[in-house]
């Protein structure tokens, strides 16, 4: 009797998780908040633009990588997603610049990850354009060809234009989901509700609010 009551609760406590982690319906202005004025999306026919904004050296953006990679890949062709680096220091940010680079030279697929290694696990400093252009021609990449996209007009331009990219999304931290243009989420807003302190169950629940959302959003396409 004792290990029945002791696998009753097990599955009690698991069931309560899991509901905090599956909210069946997003409310507005508690699990999102939406925009006043939706912003123009990129993605073409029926998918839905998915934008998260987020920061190199944010601890909680590199918590939240994988399980966001996996909830990509689980959404298939329905959505496209956009990244946006938060320019933290301002207009001439360093990780921004990184992220603006690696883009133009069609290396995001190849060292993303690497990046968030480095700054988390290896605590490499990439803080300043000299240890950043540094780090790039030490792990593989042409420092001729990093400093051709580094200095380039596009990427100059495209790191100018991200504070009023933060200010028309109405950004203030990060990680944050921009859901069709006008559906914005974060683990930051979902946990003034949930009141968590697993950061599991919290991403989770995090995702979750995105997948409806993203349902919604479709639904009206």
């Amino acid at each position: 009797m004792r290990l029945l009551r002791t696998a009753v609760l097990g599955a009690c406590l698991s069931l309560s998780i899991l509901a905090l982690a599956s909210p069946s319906a997003p409310q507005n202005g508690v699990d999102y908040v939406t925009l006043a004025q939706p912003q123009p999306v990129q993605a073409a026919g029926k998918k839905v633009e998915v934008i998260e904004f987020f920061m190199y050296h944010c601890p909680v953006c590199n918590a939240l990588e994988p399980g966001l990679e996996v909830w990509v890949r689980q959404q298939g062709d329905r959505i496209v997603l956009r990244r946006v680096h938060f320019p933290f220091t301002g207009p001439a940010d360093p990780e921004a610049r990184l992220y603006l680079t690696l883009e133009a030279l069609g290396k995001l697929d190849q060292m993303h990850a690497k990046v968030f290694k480095a700054v988390h696990v290896d605590r490499v400093r990439l803080n300043t354009d000299a240890a950043i252009i540094d780090w790039a021609s030490k792990n593989g990449i042409d420092r001729a060809a990093f400093l051709s996209a580094w200095n380039s007009f596009g990427v100059t331009m495209k790191l100018r234009q991200l504070s009023k990219i933060v200010a028309d999304y109405k950004i203030d931290s990060a990680p944050t989901l921009v859901i069709d243009g006008r559906y914005v989420t974060s683990p930051s807003i979902v946990n003034k509700d949930l009141k968590t302190s697993d950061r599991n169950t919290l991403f989770n629940a995090t995702l979750e609010v995105a997948s409806k959302l993203v349902d919604q959003a479709a639904k009206a396409k």
